[in-house]
Order: structure tokens, then sequence, then C-alpha cells
């Protein structure tokens, strides 16, 4: 089995004004373990936005979820999606990023701000393949991964960030390297990078979101079993057979409850070290 396993955390800031996020992020695991990540940024904000992120990322992550090829599920949503007679872009665009179970990943990019990808916590640009997709370009990168590798995926209100306030042309792609390559080796996980680039958009927005700001970030990391035993067995004649199989697995090991602890205490022949410091 691949030692490798998948942190993948996301957050979300509304337009300043709006009750409703116009981007949505979908996770979904596929029959062979792969998993598919799906960020789409709805034109425009709230209810209308809302709804065109929603369909986009379902549509999507749902037809994958159908073991159907990522090329037939791109060009099915962009045959889909109308484009806006005014200003002539799609109503929602999207960006996928998909992980096989044998650490093989690939990024379908259209229209949203590229993708960042770290490794050795220093940038590279991924290599990508050009698809003209029923008269629109879509982006197209596979690679094989290794530990530590991070992927960043964003909708455009991250690169619009302080514009015309703390920024003269927003936060540029460049910027937002620099700042994600500095937090690296601190070790971060997914979830508290995203939140950490996150408010830095919220800050340099003076705290009033001009857009919809949306943050996916991807880690690849060793695997760490960890086991969880909750209660004692139904029938108390289980328990030693109950603590054997649960002793006998790989990995970390957590017991919940008074009264679970002091039997695996008596099981291992172990005291149970009891704090009752509040914290």
């Amino acid at each position: 089995m691949n030692q490798l396993c998948t942190d993948i955390g996301y957050q979300s800031l509304v337009k300043y004004g709006e009750q409703l996020c116009g981007d949505h992020v979908d996770v979904v695991e596929q029959e062979d373990g792969s998993i598919v990540i799906v960020l789409a940024d709805g034109l425009g904000s709230g209810v209308k936005a809302c709804i065109l992120s929603t369909l986009t990322s379902k549509i999507i992550s749902t037809m994958m979820a159908a073991s159907m090829g990522l090329e037939d599920c791109v060009q099915t949503i962009v045959a889909t999606l109308p484009v806006c007679s005014v200003r002539q872009v799609a109503y929602s665009t999207f960006t996928i990023i998909r992980i096989s179970p044998n650490a093989e990943a690939e990024v379908i990019q259209y229209d949203n701000p590229k993708v960042i990808f770290l490794r050795h916590g220093k940038h590279v640009e991924l290599p990508c393949t050009t698809m003209e997709l029923s008269g629109k370009t879509v982006y197209s990168s596979k690679l094989q991964l290794r530990e530590g590798d991070v992927f960043i995926a964003m909708s455009d209100g991250c690169i619009h960030a302080g514009v015309g306030m703390s920024l003269n042309f927003g936060w540029e792609r460049k910027e937002i390297i620099d700042f994600v390559e500095m937090m690296y080796g601190v070790g971060f996980t997914a979830k508290t990078l995203s939140t950490i680039i996150l408010d830095e958009c919220n800050r340099l927005y003076g705290g009033k979101p001009g857009d919809d700001t949306t943050v996916c970030c991807v880690r690849l990391r060793h695997r760490e079993p960890m086991n969880l035993m909750i209660g004692p067995p139904a029938n108390p004649d289980d328990v030693k057979r109950m603590m054997s199989l649960f002793f006998a697995k790989q990995g970390k090991h957590i017991v919940c409850g008074g009264t679970t602890s002091t039997l695996a205490a008596e099981f291992l022949g172990k005291p149970v070290e009891l704090s009752l410091d509040y914290f």
C-alpha cells in the first residue's frame, strides 16, 4: 500500500454584504481510491454565483465518481456552461485536482488562477498541455507525487485582494508564491495553511472582501495509522478478544472513556495516569 496520504483543507470568504458564497469546493473519493477535489467559482456573487459554482462542482464530481474520464467530464461541463453576453467569460470557472492511489496527480484548470505547486518548499511550475474543448482553452497537467508536495488552488478573489486599497494591482501570484514558500517550512496542515492564506487575503481587503475568496490546499504526507477505541464491548466476555485485536493493529492507539481505559490498563498491565488539570 502507498505510504502517502492526502491532507486536504479549504476555507472561503464571502463577499462583503453577501450571505452566500459564490465559490464551492467538492471532495469525492472514487471506487479505485482516487480522490477528486473540485473548486468552482461562479460568475459574480450572491445566489446566482452560489448556484452556478455548486452545480459545476457537483456535476464534475458526480461524473468522476461514476468513473468517467477527466476529459469527458471537462468537455461536458465546458459545453454546458453558458458564456456571459456582456463580459464574454464563462458563468463558472473551475480547478480539478485528482490524486490517484499510486501517487500520481492530474490537474485540470479552466479560467481560475493557476494552481501553485510546491516541492521541497519551493515553487515549481506544473508541466501543462493545452486542450481546446468546445472552443475554450483548458490546461491539463500530470505528474508523479512525492512526500511533502503541496497544491494550492484558489479562486480569483485571492489575486484581487487589496486592489485599489493596500495594493495597486492586487495580491499578485508571485507574491502569493513568496508568502506560501515562507510558510512551508513550519509544516502546517492543509487546513491551517489555507486559513493563513485566507486571513492574509482578508487583511488586504481591510476586513471587507470585495469578492468571494476560496483557498484549497492539498498536501501529500506520510500515512500515520491511528486506531480509536470507544467504550467497552456489550458482552464482558469479549473484553480480552477486543483488546487483543485492537492493540495488535499497526500505528498509534487511542482509548476513550474511563471504563474502557481501566480495562485497557488491566489488559496491558499498566497503571492509568490521570490528570485533573483543566486548561
